[in-house]
Protein backbone atom coordinates (compact mmCIF):
# COMPACT_ATOMS: atom_id res chain seq x y z
CA UNK A 1 0.00 0.00 0.00
CA UNK A 2 1.56 3.20 -1.06
CA UNK A 3 1.22 6.44 0.12
CA UNK A 4 0.30 9.62 -1.48
CA UNK A 5 2.09 13.03 -1.38
CA UNK A 6 0.14 15.21 0.95
CA UNK A 7 -1.04 18.36 -0.37
CA UNK A 8 -2.91 21.55 1.14
CA UNK A 9 -6.13 20.35 0.46
CA UNK A 10 -5.27 17.39 2.79
CA UNK A 11 -4.92 19.17 5.61
CA UNK A 12 -0.95 19.25 6.24
CA UNK A 13 0.40 22.43 6.43
CA UNK A 14 3.92 24.14 5.29
CA UNK A 15 6.10 23.02 7.34
CA UNK A 16 7.25 26.72 8.29
CA UNK A 17 3.64 26.94 9.61
CA UNK A 18 3.26 23.87 12.30
CA UNK A 19 3.49 24.06 15.79
CA UNK A 20 6.44 22.12 17.77
CA UNK A 21 5.34 19.14 18.97
CA UNK A 22 5.55 18.36 22.92
CA UNK A 23 7.88 15.60 23.97
CA UNK A 24 5.46 13.82 25.20
CA UNK A 25 3.80 13.57 21.93
CA UNK A 26 6.91 12.61 19.89
CA UNK A 27 7.37 9.45 22.50
CA UNK A 28 4.09 8.15 21.27
CA UNK A 29 4.38 8.40 17.52
CA UNK A 30 7.09 5.83 17.41
CA UNK A 31 4.37 3.96 19.39
CA UNK A 32 1.57 4.72 16.79
CA UNK A 33 3.98 4.29 13.64
CA UNK A 34 4.70 0.69 14.52
CA UNK A 35 0.82 -0.60 15.16
CA UNK A 36 -0.18 1.48 12.08
CA UNK A 37 2.45 -0.85 9.56
CA UNK A 38 0.90 -3.60 11.92
CA UNK A 39 -2.47 -3.00 10.47
CA UNK A 40 -1.34 -2.26 7.06
CA UNK A 41 0.53 -5.59 6.86
CA UNK A 42 -2.98 -7.14 7.84
CA UNK A 43 -4.65 -5.25 5.43
CA UNK A 44 -6.62 -2.51 7.33
CA UNK A 45 -6.85 0.86 5.19
CA UNK A 46 -8.64 2.72 7.48
CA UNK A 47 -8.66 3.23 11.72
CA UNK A 48 -10.66 5.19 14.03
CA UNK A 49 -8.82 7.29 17.12
CA UNK A 50 -10.69 5.12 19.30
CA UNK A 51 -9.32 1.92 17.47
CA UNK A 52 -5.73 3.45 17.60
CA UNK A 53 -6.10 4.00 21.12
CA UNK A 54 -7.20 0.71 22.35
CA UNK A 55 -4.04 -1.00 20.61
CA UNK A 56 -1.57 1.97 22.15
CA UNK A 57 -3.00 1.72 25.25
CA UNK A 58 -4.28 5.30 25.65
CA UNK A 59 -7.04 7.52 24.96
CA UNK A 60 -8.93 8.44 22.09
CA UNK A 61 -8.74 11.97 23.01
CA UNK A 62 -4.60 12.17 23.55
CA UNK A 63 -4.66 10.14 20.17
CA UNK A 64 -6.76 12.64 18.35
CA UNK A 65 -4.73 15.72 19.86
CA UNK A 66 -1.19 14.14 19.28
CA UNK A 67 -2.03 13.55 15.58
CA UNK A 68 -3.29 17.17 15.07
CA UNK A 69 0.20 17.94 15.38
CA UNK A 70 0.63 16.30 12.05
CA UNK A 71 -2.21 18.28 10.71
CA UNK A 72 -4.20 14.82 10.24
CA UNK A 73 -7.30 14.82 11.38
CA UNK A 74 -9.51 11.71 10.67
CA UNK A 75 -12.89 11.49 8.88
CA UNK A 76 -16.06 10.90 10.85
CA UNK A 77 -17.32 7.24 10.53
CA UNK A 78 -14.26 6.64 8.19
CA UNK A 79 -11.10 7.39 11.02
CA UNK A 80 -8.00 8.01 9.03
CA UNK A 81 -6.36 6.49 6.08
CA UNK A 82 -3.32 3.76 7.47
CA UNK A 83 -1.05 4.21 4.78
CA UNK A 84 -1.28 7.75 5.15
CA UNK A 85 -0.95 8.09 8.77
CA UNK A 86 2.18 5.83 8.08
CA UNK A 87 3.60 8.93 5.51
CA UNK A 88 2.84 11.36 8.11
CA UNK A 89 4.69 10.13 11.12
CA UNK A 90 7.65 9.03 9.62
CA UNK A 91 7.82 12.60 7.91
CA UNK A 92 8.03 13.98 11.10
CA UNK A 93 9.78 11.38 12.83
CA UNK A 94 12.77 12.50 10.05
CA UNK A 95 12.19 8.76 8.66
CA UNK A 96 12.22 9.42 5.30
CA UNK A 97 15.90 8.73 4.94
CA UNK A 98 18.63 6.87 6.68
CA UNK A 99 20.34 8.06 9.93
CA UNK A 100 23.69 6.08 10.21
CA UNK A 101 24.87 5.55 13.99
CA UNK A 102 27.80 4.68 15.37
CA UNK A 103 28.60 2.52 18.80
CA UNK A 104 31.08 3.07 21.24
CA UNK A 105 31.95 -0.06 23.21
CA UNK A 106 32.13 -3.73 21.39
CA UNK A 107 31.55 -5.37 24.86
CA UNK A 108 28.53 -7.44 25.22
CA UNK A 109 26.14 -4.70 25.01
CA UNK A 110 27.83 -3.39 22.12
CA UNK A 111 27.89 -7.01 20.63
CA UNK A 112 24.07 -7.20 21.36
CA UNK A 113 23.06 -3.64 19.67
CA UNK A 114 25.42 -4.73 16.71
CA UNK A 115 23.79 -7.68 15.82
CA UNK A 116 20.67 -6.63 16.39
CA UNK A 117 19.28 -6.26 12.65
CA UNK A 118 16.39 -4.21 13.92
CA UNK A 119 18.41 -0.69 13.60
CA UNK A 120 18.79 -0.76 9.91
CA UNK A 121 15.68 -2.34 8.99
CA UNK A 122 14.22 0.92 10.68
CA UNK A 123 16.58 3.64 9.06
CA UNK A 124 19.78 3.24 11.59
CA UNK A 125 22.76 1.30 10.07
CA UNK A 126 25.18 0.90 11.96
CA UNK A 127 27.76 2.93 10.29
CA UNK A 128 30.14 2.19 12.86
CA UNK A 129 31.48 0.31 15.97
CA UNK A 130 34.75 1.44 17.79
CA UNK A 131 36.72 0.22 20.89
CA UNK A 132 39.66 1.41 22.84
CA UNK A 133 40.56 -2.39 23.46
CA UNK A 134 42.71 -4.16 21.01
CA UNK A 135 41.94 -7.32 21.18
CA UNK A 136 38.49 -6.15 19.87
CA UNK A 137 39.81 -3.93 17.26
CA UNK A 138 39.77 -5.92 14.20
CA UNK A 139 37.17 -8.55 14.88
CA UNK A 140 33.52 -8.51 13.01
CA UNK A 141 30.58 -7.86 14.76
CA UNK A 142 27.19 -7.91 12.49
CA UNK A 143 29.06 -7.14 9.63
CA UNK A 144 30.70 -4.71 11.02
CA UNK A 145 34.50 -4.31 11.43
CA UNK A 146 34.94 -2.82 14.97
CA UNK A 147 37.81 -0.55 14.89
CA UNK A 148 39.73 1.81 17.00
CA UNK A 149 38.25 4.83 18.74
CA UNK A 150 41.09 7.52 17.63
CA UNK A 151 39.04 6.25 14.19
CA UNK A 152 35.81 7.85 15.03
CA UNK A 153 36.43 11.53 14.15
CA UNK A 154 37.06 10.00 10.43
CA UNK A 155 33.88 7.61 10.75
CA UNK A 156 31.32 10.44 11.59
CA UNK A 157 32.90 12.78 9.09
CA UNK A 158 33.22 10.36 6.24
CA UNK A 159 29.19 8.41 6.32
CA UNK A 160 27.94 11.73 7.94
CA UNK A 161 26.87 10.28 11.35
CA UNK A 162 24.99 12.53 13.53
CA UNK A 163 23.75 9.84 16.06
CA UNK A 164 25.92 8.01 18.35
CA UNK A 165 25.15 5.35 20.84
CA UNK A 166 27.34 5.03 24.28
CA UNK A 167 27.82 0.81 25.02
CA UNK A 168 30.63 1.32 27.46
CA UNK A 169 30.99 0.78 31.04
CA UNK A 170 29.84 3.65 32.67
CA UNK A 171 33.53 5.08 33.96
CA UNK A 172 34.45 5.01 30.19
CA UNK A 173 31.08 6.84 29.16
CA UNK A 174 31.72 10.35 29.84
CA UNK A 175 34.56 9.73 27.36
CA UNK A 176 32.65 8.13 24.91
CA UNK A 177 30.76 11.43 25.35
CA UNK A 178 33.54 13.68 24.29
CA UNK A 179 34.67 12.22 21.82
CA UNK A 180 31.47 11.60 20.06
CA UNK A 181 30.85 15.24 20.77
CA UNK A 182 34.50 16.31 19.70
CA UNK A 183 33.69 14.15 16.29
CA UNK A 184 30.48 16.35 15.33
CA UNK A 185 28.01 13.40 16.79
CA UNK A 186 24.45 16.00 17.99
CA UNK A 187 22.05 12.87 19.17
CA UNK A 188 23.83 10.57 21.77
CA UNK A 189 21.72 7.18 22.93
CA UNK A 190 23.51 6.03 26.58
CA UNK A 191 23.15 2.94 27.78
CA UNK A 192 25.71 3.41 30.45
CA UNK A 193 24.37 4.32 33.71
CA UNK A 194 25.54 7.41 34.83
CA UNK A 195 24.42 11.42 33.72
CA UNK A 196 26.70 12.60 30.79
CA UNK A 197 27.68 15.87 30.55
CA UNK A 198 26.99 17.58 27.53
CA UNK A 199 26.86 21.00 25.46
CA UNK A 200 23.47 22.01 25.93
CA UNK A 201 23.08 21.89 21.91
CA UNK A 202 23.28 18.11 22.02
CA UNK A 203 20.57 15.60 22.75
CA UNK A 204 20.96 12.64 25.15
CA UNK A 205 18.14 10.31 25.63
CA UNK A 206 19.42 7.76 28.59
CA UNK A 207 18.08 3.90 28.27
CA UNK A 208 18.44 2.80 32.22
CA UNK A 209 17.45 -0.92 32.69
CA UNK A 210 18.09 -1.07 36.11
CA UNK A 211 15.53 1.86 36.56
CA UNK A 212 12.83 0.42 33.92
CA UNK A 213 13.33 -3.05 36.08
CA UNK A 214 12.72 -1.05 39.68
CA UNK A 215 9.85 0.24 37.92
CA UNK A 216 8.27 -3.09 36.53
CA UNK A 217 8.75 -4.08 40.78
CA UNK A 218 6.70 -1.08 41.90
CA UNK A 219 3.83 -2.23 39.69
CA UNK A 220 4.63 -6.10 40.36
CA UNK A 221 4.13 -5.27 44.45
CA UNK A 222 1.02 -3.11 43.95
CA UNK A 223 -0.53 -6.03 41.88
CA UNK A 224 0.82 -8.52 44.94
CA UNK A 225 -1.32 -5.62 47.33
CA UNK A 226 2.00 -5.22 49.40
CA UNK A 227 2.11 -9.03 50.29
CA UNK A 228 5.71 -9.05 49.20
CA UNK A 229 6.76 -6.02 50.57
CA UNK A 230 5.23 -7.53 54.23
CA UNK A 231 8.18 -10.37 54.07
CA UNK A 232 12.01 -9.82 54.62
CA UNK A 233 13.81 -10.83 51.69
CA UNK A 234 15.34 -13.75 51.78
CA UNK A 235 14.49 -15.00 55.63
CA UNK A 236 10.51 -15.68 55.11
CA UNK A 237 10.30 -13.29 58.62
CA UNK A 238 7.68 -10.77 58.75
CA UNK A 239 9.25 -7.25 58.71
CA UNK A 240 6.99 -6.43 61.63
CA UNK A 241 7.75 -9.82 63.83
Amino acid sequence: MCARVPNVADGMAPDRNRRRIPDATVSRLPVYLRILGEQAEAGVDNISSEGLAELAGVNAAKVRKDLSYLGSYGTRGVGYEVAYLVYQIRRELGLTHDWPVVIVGAGNLGQALAGYGGFGERGFPVAGIVDIDTTKVGTVLGGTRVRHIDELPQIVQTRRVNIGVIATPGAAAQDAADRLVKAGVTSILNFAPIVLSVPRAIEVRKVDLAVELQILSYHEQRRAGGAIHAVQSGTGRSATA
